[in-house]
């Protein structure tokens, strides 16, 4: 249950997988990332042109990643609905067919949509050279991405066993007592995947080693990293203004002291900045906006303590 002032929300089940949808697609960056956008549903064949429709398509552009989305509830069965769908769309996905469409969709998102475009910029990529970084994404195996209400015993166990990765995030939906018109949605802290088969591999068997989701900045200062103290810098220019240069402070906690908050994340620090600055950004890569004195990034040095492990 959640509390707020004197108002109760409980968890409560979707109504459809169409609403689940529209609440992924209304805020896909708080899943697939800061430097990604969605392609609505496209009709796509098998080589037999069998013929599926995916939920959607995700491109990381930072990532230099792609998804095939298939949005699912918990009460759908796995092996006669979920995993039929998801096998039919990994083989027509790999289709030359399927690659063209999907790169024609991307492109014209990025030439209608100046949010798409601004993360281009912010890759350094070039308007001549997007269709190029489109073909070179697409030519990647793509990873299975399924935003879900809930996880399975049997999902938990599917996933691993097919060749292509597979990421799992679970969205909840809370409704007032009273007013079930009033309702929340809970995201994952950071982006992070519920299930993750690519990063397991990555880690192997090891179940001490910290996932690169699971790394804090509390992490880095016990391992001599950064101090509580020290100074985090950030820079921001937003679309069409003036440059913005912002500072925050490390505190013991691992949190952040910023604008007169406190942040547990530094995404969650770097979007106030953005957002302060005139941008309507939802999302942003804290990781790598924020960098020390020294000018290291905060993803360089998580990186370093990553592979120190």
């Amino acid at each position: 249950m959640l509390l707020f002032n004197d108002k109760k929300y409980i968890k409560t089940p979707f109504k459809n997988e169409d609403e689940l949808e529209q609440v992924i697609i209304s805020n896909y960056e708080y899943l697939f990332g800061p430097s990604s956008f969605y392609l609505p549903k496209a009709r796509i064949k098998t080589g037999d042109g069998i013929e599926t429709i995916p939920d959607g398509f995700v491109i990381d552009i930072s990532q230099r990643i792609w998804y095939v989305v298939e949005v699912e509830l918990i009460h759908h069965e796995l092996y006669n609905h979920i995993v039929k769908q998801i096998t039919k769309q990994i083989v027509a996905s790999s289709q030359p067919a399927a690659k063209q469409k999907i790169e024609d969709l991307a492109a014209d998102c990025y030439k209608n949509d100046m949010t798409t475009k601004e993360k281009f910029n912010d890759a350094k990529i070039s308007e001549i050279n997007v269709r190029k970084i489109l073909r070179d994404i697409l030519d990647t195996p793509p990873i299975v991405g399924i935003p879900i209400d809930g996880i399975s015993n049997d999902l938990r166990e599917w996933a691993p066993t097919i060749k292509n990765g597979v990421k799992i995030w679970t969205v909840s939906k809370y409704a007032e007592i009273g007013n079930a018109d009033s309702v929340i949605y809970e995201f994952p802290e950071e982006y992070k995947p519920q299930i993750d088969t690519e990063e397991d591999t990555e880690t192997g068997s090891e179940t001490s080693r910290i996932k690169q989701y699971d790394a804090t900045l509390f992490d880095l200062i016990k391992a001599d990293m950064l101090k509580p103290k020290d100074t985090l810098r950030m820079n921001y220019k937003p679309r069409g203004g003036q440059e913005k240069k912002y500072e925050a402070v490390v505190l013991e906690d691992g949190s952040i002291s910023f604008l007169d908050q406190f942040f547990n994340s530094p995404s969650y620090a770097a979007i106030a900045g953005i957002q302060k600055a005139g941008s309507d950004r939802k999302t942003v890569n804290g990781w790598t906006s924020w960098k020390t004195e020294d000018g290291k990034s905060l993803a360089d040095l998580r990186d370093l303590f990553l592979n120190n492990q």
